[in-house]
């Protein structure tokens, strides 16, 4: 059935009792469940000529007629923005994305970001949600570089944001911290929420907060700071920022979560060997957090694929001065 048209669809025994947007969905092999919901809540789906909702369960001799308009371009325009990227092919694409990058157009960030870049560079691209876009399934924070995949259709969207969701996904990143981390390894367990005073971060002593979990390995000690490998096994917001801070050893500039003392307990720990060390770290532009590796099972072939991406240059150059002055 051509997904631009009306339809129809008569519900089997075999498939009473679905929810009504994996029904359509199964039927109509160019809509996605996503798309069925979205179509259902805006009463573009009916069932027996009355609006339902997307988790209405079906019943054999159900009638369910519906129209999928044509997919409409997204209200961002495509912008030749030079991206990095590390893997593409007509299912998703994976990208190095750079510091200062915001993800996704939002008020304030109409432009330049990595949306506006994708429209650009994906030409084609499907529908996803009803619209021509890329399908962003998770986020990096706008001065956290590293490896990002986007979906290019509804079907792949659908998939690797069910691998998210379900914890499929390794992710692994690179973080400069301040502080020479004790142990060689370890796991940090605390629940992550909204700061209870300021909306605008994260906290650990939040009382709504969800369970968070990131393990960590010591790859190098620099001169009172640690270079750390974290493996994320929940994806909460600024989690790997939030739990470093939370342990004593926050990510070199961060802005929002390095505490007060962190150049001042550096300074002490040198005791003035190196007034260069500290030159170099407050001159970094952002936070030394670096998404370095991604592992996924790609949502067409179902073959396990891992990308990574090296140091980029402004924390490379940071650490070969870190070693420099040891």
């Amino acid at each position: 059935m051509p997904v631009n048209g009306a339809f129809t669809i008569v519900v089997e025994q075999h498939d009473a009792g679905q929810r009504l947007d994996t029904a359509v969905a199964s039927r109509l092999s160019a809509c996605s469940r996503s798309l069925a919901a979205t179509l259902i809540s805006r009463e573009l789906i009916l069932v027996n000529q009355q609006p339902k909702k997307p988790g209405y369960r079906v019943r054999s001799g159900d009638r369910v007629v519906g129209h999928i308009p044509a997919a409409e371009p997204v209200d961002y325009r495509p912008e030749p923005i030079p991206l990095n990227i590390r893997y593409q092919d007509n299912h998703i694409i994976v990208i190095d994305k750079q510091p200062g990058m915001v993800v996704h157009p939002a008020p304030g960030h109409r432009s330049g970001t990595l949306v506006n870049a994708l429209l650009y560079h994906c030409p084609d691209l499907g529908a996803i949600g009803g619209e021509i876009r890329p399908g962003i399934v998770h986020r990096l924070d706008k001065d956290t570089s590293g490896i990002m995949v986007v979906a290019k259709d509804s079907e792949s969207q659908e998939e690797l944001a069910r691998q998210f969701k379900a914890r499929e996904v390794e992710k692994k990143y690179l973080a400069l911290v301040f502080g020479e981390v004790e142990s060689e390894t370890g796991e940090i367990q605390l629940p992550i929420g909204r700061h209870p005073v300021d909306r605008k971060r994260m906290s650990t002593t939040t009382r709504k907060g969800r369970a968070a979990l990131t393990a960590w390995t010591v790859r190098e000690r620099l001169n009172g700071i640690t270079l750390l490998e974290l493996n994320l096994k929940t994806g909460r917001t600024h989690q790997i920022r939030v739990h470093c801070s939370a342990i004593g050893h926050p990510v070199v500039e961060d802005p929002v979560y390095r505490s007060r003392n962190s150049i001042k307990n550096l300074k002490n720990k040198l005791a003035g060997r190196s007034a260069s060390i500290i030159t170099a770290i407050e001159s970094a532009e952002r936070q030394q957090l670096h998404a370095w590796q991604l592992g996924l099972t790609h949502p067409k072939s179902g073959e396990y694929m891992t990308f990574e991406a090296p140091l980029p240059p402004d924390m490379q150059d940071l650490i070969d001065k870190l070693k420099a002055e040891m």
